[in-house]
């Protein structure tokens, strides 16, 4: 049996009394919507955690990625970049060019 640490001891009488004190709280009306409140809340936690679970299954099987071979692109910046950077200050200036 799956028991919490601190409800481990609750038994018959101290369930009914739970009971009780729930109805006085919120009245006769209002607790089916309370339980039914509750049970929707409960399936939406245990959905979660399945999606959850099954993400994480999904990428625990799946394979690494191999890396790129040819990365010698990536690390020499493009010309055309630099020629837009040198010539973007002189367009903003008052139409001097230096």
């Amino acid at each position: 049996m799956n028991t919490i640490a601190f409800i481990q001891n609750i038994n018959g009488p101290e369930i009914l009394l739970i009971f009780l004190i729930v109805l006085l709280l919120f009245g006769a009306k209002r607790l089916p919507e309370l339980f039914k409140s509750f049970g929707k809340s409960i399936r939406e936690f245990k959905k979660a955690t399945t999606e959850i679970e099954e993400d994480i299954r999904t990428a625990m099987d799946e394979e690494p990625e191999k890396p790129a071979a040819n990365t010698t692109n990536l690390e020499q910046p493009s010309k055309h970049v630099e020629a837009e950077s040198v010539d973007a200050p002189a367009e903003e200036g008052n139409g001097d060019k230096v």
